[in-house]
């Protein structure tokens, strides 16, 4: 199964490749960032986020996506913004007919560390172990993407144990 993880946002949005192999391993495809530039209007902003998603999808073609909720924001703005990437995100995703799964922090958190309070650099440590990555992945948008695609990898296993 080969998972797409996204970590929305309007100026850096973090995605991450990762396959489980028949050995139940997981192993990194690929990561990165998708960046807009601050003084593009914002529906530019959503236009490039959006194409960058397709192009991902054509090149890669994966099984999955998993994409990480909008979590409680005290600022509204920046909430609106983040709202409106993942509309953007997940329309790209409904388009190229990708099965979408959406995980909150908590439940990433839970999946990765085993523990729903756990801050990010546990996160960040653990997804470095899962994945045999010589260091920490940076920034921590895509940390948090490839925390998202391993919840997901992991939540689906579950699901299909009941």
């Amino acid at each position: 199964m080969l998972v797409l993880g996204i970590d929305p946002g309007t100026a850096i949005t973090g995605y991450g490749l990762i396959e489980e192999l028949n050995n139940k391993q997981l192993k990194l495809i690929t990561c990165g960032t998708i960046r807009t530039v601050a003084d593009l209007a914002h529906e530019k902003r959503l236009l490039v986020l959006y194409r960058e998603i397709r192009n991902l999808l054509l090149l890669h073609k994966p099984d999955c996506a998993a994409v990480e909720e909008l979590f409680f924001q005290t600022n509204v703005r920046t909430a609106l913004s983040v709202g409106q990437a993942r509309g953007a995100i997940l329309l790209a995703l409904a388009q190229a007919g990708v099965p979408v799964s959406e995980y909150n922090p908590l439940e990433v958190k839970q999946a990765v560390t085993g523990y729903g309070a756990a801050d990010k650099n546990q996160v960040q440590s653990m997804v470095k172990v899962l994945l045999g990555m010589p260091e920490v992945p940076r920034p921590d948008d895509v940390a948090d993407s490839l925390a998202v695609a391993i919840c997901h990898i992991h939540s689906y296993k579950m699901r299909n144990l009941e």
